[in-house]
């Protein structure tokens, strides 16, 4: 199943379209380990599991990693807000 999963995710194809001789499983039950091990947690898991097996081993080379935290709310910053602001008032003139 967790082979399926990745070739699933890796791929982009549909989970219906899982080729059954790869031996993998079926696409659906791949797709419903996904949810189930999802809901559990295990995915947290299995990364904190990962990361100190490679730690461990010294394995893990950050010389050329990357920070990107342009998807991270800024905690000390204003409030989000839904809607862009406003550049003028009222409706924007017609171009025609």
């Amino acid at each position: 199943m967790f082979q399926g999963i990745l070739f699933v995710l890796h791929t982009g194809i549909a989970w219906e379209h899982l080729p059954q001789e790869l031996g993998f499983g079926s696409g659906m039950t791949c797709w419903r380990r996904l949810a189930e091990w999802t809901e559990a947690g295990v995915w947290p898991q299995l990364r904190e599991a990962l990361l100190a097996e490679l730690r461990g081993a010294n394995a893990l080379d950050f010389s050329r990693a990357a920070v990107d935290g342009s998807h991270i709310r800024a905690l000390k910053g204003d409030a989000r807000r839904d809607e862009a602001l406003s550049t003028g008032v009222g409706r924007a003139a017609s171009t025609i």
